[in-house]
């Protein structure tokens, strides 16, 4: 025998799991347990009190019914036994000269009776003895029991004998069709995990701190609507209508919590503080609520499978109705038996009594009216289910009564349970709605950070670069701290991979700031923090994934002086430029863009009448167009950086400005066209370094002003004599290449003051060298030379001589003349600097506050 509270804890689910089973679904399962209970009280009954007790009907009796001799008489003679005090059995015959007719509806017991009265009306006076029990029937015990068992069976309606086994079976059904969705397995992973999301949501020291401040400012700004105050906002823009940020820049609105509350808190914002591990706890929280969003949003098997179990209970309900509502007439107190067992009875027919008959049929007019109402309640779950779209739920409410604007809808079985958990309370969404919130996420950011980031933290990590300025560089947070706007000495900053940057008002503290740089950082910036930027920036760096990372303020700085962009300029087509107009940047000087171009952005014409340095550094991407470079006229230095050039661009000789060309690591076979560069007269500086030059045209003697030239890297085999015709040159390198002879035309380059030929095949070095007395620098390394003239001694100004890699067997004595030459500026193995004589040595390792430079 199994007990109510085992078949009960089917229905059991865990305690949590309450917050998802509305009132509808508490309801069915209450209905269901004193179903159980109807099931169990009729079961317990039957197995304990349910009994058929049956008698014969007699065959006089049933004769007198069929063939009575005389109407209104019946002779009947009935066999009695009685029992005496001494236990003997005395037979006695009645007649009865008047009887009256007996109709089939008499029970025998009646008949009985009857017959019994008579008897005593007629004997009672005569003698004395005890009252008759019955008519005698011939039957005995086990004859008896024998009958009760067969008549049981076979004149009981099925209904009677099974309903409290139906009714447990129907309630076990009804039972697992309501709970199954949190048993089945692909929804009760889900649901724990939402469960447990939520209930921590709803106990976070987060969302009770987002609450308290929404309230605090809710009931300031009742306090001041009042009294008449007028709010002031916090952030005023002061930029003028020049050069203002248009609609679609990101700018930054400060806006605080306004989540309604039925109380205000009399308490300040700042009170409620979170500490670290609160913090780092709120952090993984709206992680977790972001990947379970992304998960249970994707499908809505939870809606599917609580919709059709409450099909299935509706369906269930219309059938247990329709089949009981026949047999309540079913069950009665009498049946009429006919066992066909004469042969063994001597009876043909009985006449039999349930004991259970009225129990039971108010039992079952019970559970009927019990069904009726679980019913009703399923009827009206699907009217629900159909009534509103429960595979969206929007947060429009929490939206309008709250400062988290931003707080987005959400579909499919992340709706469904919403709408499930606003059954049980409200509350539960709305606190929720918090973790969904970007604004509210970013404000957590806020706090964390400004928490770990302290004001002397951050003084800890400022320090110094090589233009010995104050540089503080920050990196993978998640947003920039408060103190860093305190830091007013700053000069440098540096933002990199922090996606979430916003800078302040605070920033126009930052007096000394101008250079920035954001490297994959597209950083917003209050309307007041883009004034002082757009006046006081001179320096920005930014470096991208997308051209529209680049901030849409950026173009809008227009005392910007030098602007450097890293990142992928080309669209998805690769043809068209996504760089804005920078009409705006009207002092910018420098142009720096490091990207994958496959033409000059025509934007750079915007600031080509005041851009005096242009550099392009390409990715290998092949740069093909290049008519825009005829319209910056006042271009002093050009760079084009591993471009895939196979010439010199005929647009490069339009630009009589042009001091400096830089043409490095490209594919530049020959320069003929160098011929052209007699036009450019202010040209200095000429860089072909790093491309496939295999020789050097007589026609670069008309470069008359040329006093830089940088061929290092190439495959050049000699140097032609017209190079050392340029008189003006101060600085040549023919580094790694395949020279094997320095032409003694090299002595007349009297201003040469830097020569590298590191990297070749030179084995003797000409004595007129060592007439360029002005060489301070002289790069000799990784050649075949084998001994060094004493005429080294003649460079007095040599500050850098690099010997090593070559066949020296010994150094000259004569490099303690070199006065300015130091142990420090002298590259060669150790072996041969020892081998020098003591004195010389010593010449060569004492300081000097001369300053070395090689001129690279």
């Amino acid at each position: 025998m199994f007990t109510l509270a085992e078949v009960a804890s089917l229905s059991d689910i865990q305690p949590t799991y309450r917050i998802l089973k509305p009132w509808w679904d508490v309801f069915m399962d209450y209905l269901a347990v004193v179903m159980l209970m109807v099931a169990i009280f009729a079961g317990t009954m039957q197995l304990t009190k349910d009994q058929v007790v049956c008698l014969p009907v007699l065959q006089s009796t049933v004769s007198s019914k069929v063939q009575p001799d005389t109407p209104g008489k019946a002779d009947f003679t009935t066999v009695e036994t009685t029992t005496g005090q001494g236990e003997e059995a005395s037979m006695r015959t009645v007649s009865f000269e008047s009887a009256p007719t007996v109709t089939p509806d008499i029970f025998l017991s009646g008949a009985t009776s009857s017959q019994y009265q008579s008897t005593e009306s007629g004997q009672e006076l005569k003698k004395e003895q005890k009252d008759s029990s019955g008519r005698k029937t011939n039957l005995d015990f086990q004859q008896y029991v024998f009958i009760n068992q067969m008549c049981y069976h076979l004149a009981l309606p099925w209904y009677s004998k099974y309903f409290p086994y139906l009714v447990l079976i129907h309630t076990i059904i009804l039972i697992v069709s309501s709970n199954f969705w949190f048993k089945y397995p692909k929804t009760c992973s889900k649901i724990e995990h939402f469960v447990s999301i939520l209930g921590k949501c709803f106990e976070s020291p987060w969302t009770t701190k987002a609450l308290s401040e929404t309230a605090c400012e809710d009931s300031e700004e009742n306090k001041q609507r009042l009294t008449g105050a007028q709010s002031l906002p916090k952030y005023v823009s002061t930029s003028s209508d020049e050069g203002s940020p248009s609609a679609s820049t990101p700018m930054i609105t400060k806006s605080g919590f306004k989540f309604s509350a039925d109380k205000p808190m009399i308490e300040i914002p700042s009170v409620t503080i979170l500490d670290k591990k609160d913090g780092e706890q709120a952090k993984a929280l709206f992680e977790k609520v972001r990947k379970f969003r992304a998960h249970v949003e994707d499908s809505d098997l939870i809606y599917k499978l609580y919709v059709g179990q409450t099909v299935i209970k509706t369906v269930k309900f219309i059938f247990i109705l329709c089949y009981t509502a026949n047999f309540v007439n079913t069950i009665s107190f009498e049946h009429i038996c006919n066992p066909k067992v004469e042969h063994l009875i001597g009876y043909t027919q009985f006449e039999c009594t349930h004991n259970m008959a009225y129990m039971l049929k108010k039992l079952l007019i019970s559970y009927i009216s019990l069904i009726c109402v679980y019913g009703f309640i399923c009827l009206y779950t699907l009217f629900w289910l159909v009534r509103i779209p429960l595979k969206e739920y929007s947060f429009e409410k929490v939206r309008e009564e709250s400062s988290f604007s931003d707080i987005p809808d959400v579909k499919n079985d992340f709706a469904f349970l919403l709408h499930m958990v606003d059954q049980y309370d409200q509350l539960y969404s709305k606190r929720f709605g918090v973790f969904l919130s970007e604004v509210s996420e970013n404000k957590l950011r806020g706090i964390s950070l400004n928490h770990e980031w302290t004001y002397e933290k951050l003084r800890q990590h400022v320090s110094r670069n090589a233009q010995d300025k104050q540089e503080l560089h920050l990196f993978m947070l998640s947003g920039v701290p408060d103190a860093v706007f305190d830091l007013t000495d700053l000069d440098v900053l540096k933002l990199e991979l922090i996606p979430e940057a916003k800078i302040t008002a605070k920033i126009s503290q930052m007096t000394n700031l101008q250079e920035l740089h954001l490297y994959h950082c597209p950083a917003k910036v209050e309307q007041t923090a883009f004034s002082f930027l757009r006046d006081h920036l001179r320096c920005l760096h930014v470096k991208f994934t997308d051209v529209a990372e680049i901030p849409a303020w950026v173009y809008l700085l227009k005392t910007l002086r030098e602007l450097y962009l890293i990142g992928n300029l080309n669209s998805e087509n690769n043809k068209m430029i996504g760089l804005e107009s920078l009409r705006e940047l009207r002092h910018l000087k420098i142009l720096h863009v490091k990207s994958n171009l496959t033409k000059i952005p025509p934007n750079i014409t915007d600031v080509a009448p005041h851009l005096t340095k242009l550099v392009i550094h390409n990715d290998g991407t092949k740069l093909v167009v290049l008519n825009s470079l005829k319209k910056m006229t006042n271009v002093a230095e050009l760079e084009l950086q591993n471009c895939e050039l196979e010439r010199i661009p005929h647009a490069i000789f339009s630009l009589s400005n042009l001091q400096e060309l830089d043409l490095k690591s490209n594919s530049i076979r020959t320069i003929e066209e160098i011929i052209s560069f007699q036009h450019l007269k202010r040209l200095t500086c000429l860089k072909l370094w790093h491309n496939k030059i295999v020789s050097i045209p007589s026609s670069i003697t008309h470069i008359k002003n040329l006093e830089s030239l940088y061929l290092s890297n190439n495959k050049l085999e000699t140097l032609p004599a017209a190079v050392f015709s340029l008189q003006k040159l101060r600085c040549l390198d023919v580094s790694f290449n395949s020279i094997a002879v320095i032409p003694v035309e090299i002595g007349l380059l009297q201003n040469l003051q830097h020569f590298h030929i590191t990297g070749n095949k030179v084995d003797v070095l000409p004595k007129q060298l060592f007439k360029c007395v002005k060489l301070r620098t002289l790069s000799l390394g990784q050649n075949c030379i084998t001994s060094i003239p004493d005429k080294v001694s003649q460079l007095l100004q040599l500050t850098y001589l690099e010997l090593k890699g070559n066949c020296l067997d010994r150094l000259p004595v004569t490099l303690g003349q070199c006065q300015l030459l130091r142990k420090s500026g002298l590259v060669v193995e150790d072996h041969l600097f020892d081998a020098l004589p003591s004195e010389v040595k010593e010449v060569l390792n004492q300081d000097t506050s001369i300053p070395f430079a090689n001129g690279i």
